[in-house]
């Protein structure tokens, strides 16, 4: 076995272990189908509300436009549906677990282990997302396909790009993720700070609605943030919204956030570890 396999082993035991885990939980992601779902329900019956509306204005002279941020129905309606689908399988729970890991003193463990503890979790959400994308993704895919009005990508090269923004996307949530469940160490509890950071990247994301229709203030400081890149970057490549030069600029700045976090990550937790008290067991 070569001196690279030998690196990579206990990383691809620790995505296998993560696949397993969420085995026990199969329930968690069949209800996570229906869940999806209704996420996506409730959002088509709002924007084609909100497009209704303004077609009834448009209709009684009142000044008005067939789209909203640069969208028009149909696709906001993909925009919404595919979100949702890419979410189940980026996200992820690295930070929750790695509080309660902290909370019981199972933390200690990692310390004797000879790997990268940052990767280590990484690694464990490759498999709990690989089991995503079988068990909930594609099924939502499908579900969600056939009862709404989804387009398809704008190109197999917008496609190909999308893929590769999602990809990005997983790695932003776990690099974030790690970084909020480092902060366990010093502050003990983040139970509080998980779920405002929760609803921080769902609205910061582009999931809830496109950046485009945030003030334009809000939008050049969301700019230099990564959070964007999480979703919006995505379902801009998948709608054709970016191409060219400009797509390959917003994936460039999607994997310079992917590997400033990684590295940042990686420097705060050393600095975190360095005087840690750990109690349970």
């Amino acid at each position: 076995m070569s001196a690279r396999s030998n690196v990579l082993a206990p990383y691809l035991e620790f995505s296998r272990i993560g696949f397993v885990n969420v085995l026990a939980f199969r329930l968690r992601y069949y209800t996570g189908i229906l869940t999806y779902l209704i996420n996506v329900t409730v959002y088509y019956f709002i924007w084609s509300a909100v497009f209704r509306a303004q077609s009834a204005a448009a209709a009684s002279g009142a000044a008005s436009s067939s789209s909203i941020g640069g969208y028009n129905l149909p696709q906001m309606l993909t925009y919404v549906s595919i979100g949702w689908i890419i979410r189940s399988f980026y996200w992820n729970t690295i930070d929750q677990e790695m509080a309660y890991e902290v909370i019981e003193g199972k933390i200690a463990m990692d310390f004797i282990k000879p790997v990268s503890i940052q990767w280590m979790w990484i690694a464990r959400a490759i498999g709990e997302s690989a089991f995503r994308l079988i068990m909930l993704t594609a099924p939502t895919a499908v579900v969600v396909a056939l009862l709404f009005p989804v387009r398809g990508p704008a190109s197999w090269n917008s496609f190909a790009m999308f893929l590769i923004a999602v990809a990005g996307s997983f790695l932003l949530m776990g690099a974030i993720n790690f970084m909020i469940g480092t902060l366990a160490i010093p502050l003990k509890s983040i139970l509080a700070l998980i779920r405002a950071k929760y609803w921080l990247i769902e609205l910061l994301s582009g999931l809830l609605i496109p950046m485009t229709i945030f003030p334009r203030w809000a939008q050049t400081v969301c700019f230099w943030m990564p959070f964007e890149h999480i979703a919006f970057t995505p379902l801009q490549l998948y709608l054709g919204k970016l191409s060219g030069a400009a797509a390959g600029r917003a994936l460039a700045i999607e994997w310079f956030w992917v590997a400033a976090l990684l590295w940042l990550g990686k420097v705060w937790w050393d600095r975190a570890t360095r005087k840690i008290t750990i109690h349970g067991g």
